[in-house]
């Protein structure tokens, strides 16, 4: 297992950040290695997020003096979405096939947790999320079939999308982890707009499905003060509760979302008039 540590920064300090700065603290641009579990550690909410990619060989996710418990999930619960690829995930022994678009919920105190592809020829990428847990709750597969669809946007303003929500109080029980994934339709670009914050929870996002020598300009900082961030297929960018998240891709593209920290209201956000945004 790959780890990458991140520490928490004030918004005031990210004024003075270069490009390379800018990225080095926000951008995750490891997470799917191959035969790898290659996760980031994020101390703000302490979320930590990261990929599976098993090709010849399982992969265990496992705790440790990094996560300070002898299993991962000793203090935390995990959300998973594969992304590409069939393979299967193992839950204490108990197995959940997953294709391109499932979904599964992992409560507190399993303890043995493995990632595994089918089909060596189209391996699979499971997409993880997690978030400190209190209680334990149970284990919750979710096919696409099975998400909270919301479909939002408008043609005029080239964002029309559907949101999925998998971790979502519409769908199973979590302790703060809310996670789900978004869609664009054809011809449309922006992922979310007009923008918010949300003072009582970070996010996460994770760009995918984008074709060959496309990308997707991140918006990222304070309202009053924004950065961009230059994101490739298959990159995740921290967002800490003081920060925009938004993005405007030069191509079609998919994203998965995960938040934690103060509630799980979906709805509860800050939002800000495009003409605010400087």
């Amino acid at each position: 297992m790959k780890l990458d540590i991140r520490y928490a920064n004030h918004a005031d300090d990210m004024k003075q950040y270069d490009t390379a700065h800018l990225r080095s603290h926000f951008l995750f641009d490891q997470v799917f290695v191959p035969d790898e579990v290659s996760l980031c550690y994020t101390h703000v909410d302490r979320m930590v997020f990261g990929g599976a990619f098993p090709q010849k060989k399982e992969l265990p996710l496992k705790g440790g003096k990094d996560f300070g418990s002898e299993i991962f999930l000793e203090r935390r619960e995990l959300g998973i979405i594969c992304i590409a690829g069939t393979g299967t995930v193992s839950l204490d022994g108990q197995k959940y096939p997953m294709k391109k678009g499932d979904g599964l919920y992992a409560g507190q105190g399993i303890r043995d947790i493995v990632f595994s592809a089918a089909d060596q020829g189209d391996p699979p990428k499971f997409y993880l999320a997690s978030a400190p847990a209190h209680t334990a709750y149970p284990t919750v597969f979710i096919p696409i079939e099975k998400a909270n669809p919301r479909k939002l946007g408008e043609a005029s303003t080239v964002n029309v999308r559907t949101i999925y929500q998998y971790v979502h109080p519409a769908v199973c029980q979590s302790c703060q982890l809310v996670m789900g994934m978004t869609i664009l339709e054809e011809g449309s670009v922006w992922n979310t707009m007009p923008c918010h914050t949300h003072e009582r929870r970070m996010e996460v996002y994770l760009y995918f499905d984008l074709k060959k020598d496309q990308v997707v300009f991140h918006l990222h900082g304070r309202p009053e003060e924004t950065r961009h961030i230059v994101m490739n297929n298959e990159e995740a960018v921290i967002s800490p509760s003081w920060s925009i998240h938004a993005g405007a891709g030069t191509g079609s593209y998919t994203f998965i979302w995960a938040m934690a920290g103060e509630n799980k209201t979906f709805d509860d956000m800050d939002t800000i008039k495009t003409t605010d945004l400087r």
